[in-house]
């Protein structure tokens, strides 16, 4: 289990949304909360080897800034840690997950999503990975956006002073 600090807390708290866009955002997080620089670096560093943090970056409609669908390949389930981890490998992969069918109806339990600059790019990294694979990749493309907000809150004050 992971213990989490009122710092640690105040830093996922209040950049889950509002990263700062400018040339040095981990100084103005860091300038905000009260550190140093180097002190955010290392406890976002810390958090995410815990599992604690996914990802720390910007969230933007993908939609805007190039391509990008949702894929699905089906692997035997003594695979699917090794397929994974070759997906993951791929530039402009997220949301990697297994997903299962109890009935068994869909041979897909690998889902992924890709994104690249444009639909070439795109395509072209879809290719590469079919290829890497050895098998074909079902390929969703977005009809209908929805913006889901995943933050949730940290509380961290009653931890202030403890």
């Amino acid at each position: 289990m992971v213990v989490l600090d009122a710092l640690d807390r105040r830093l996922i708290d209040t950049y889950q949304r509002d990263l700062p866009l400018c040339e040095r955002p981990f100084a103005a997080m860091a300038e905000r909360l009260g550190v140093s620089e180097a002190a955010v670096l290392a406890r976002l560093e810390r958090l995410e080897a815990e599992g604690v943090l996914s990802r720390v970056g910007p969230v933007f409609d993908h939609a805007r800034a190039g391509a990008s669908l949702l894929a699905a390949v089906a692997v035997p389930d003594a695979e699917r840690d090794a397929v994974a981890a070759v997906i993951n490998a791929c530039p402009g992969v997220n949301h990697n997950y297994a997903r299962e069918d109890p009935a068994r109806e869909q041979p897909y339990n690998l889902w992924f999503v890709m994104t690249a600059a444009d639909e070439a790019a795109l395509t072209a990294r879809l290719e590469a990975l079919e290829a890497e694979l050895g098998q074909a990749v079902l390929c969703l493309p977005m009809l209908e956006a929805f913006h889901i907000d995943l933050s949730f809150s940290i509380p961290w004050h009653e931890l202030e002073g403890a």
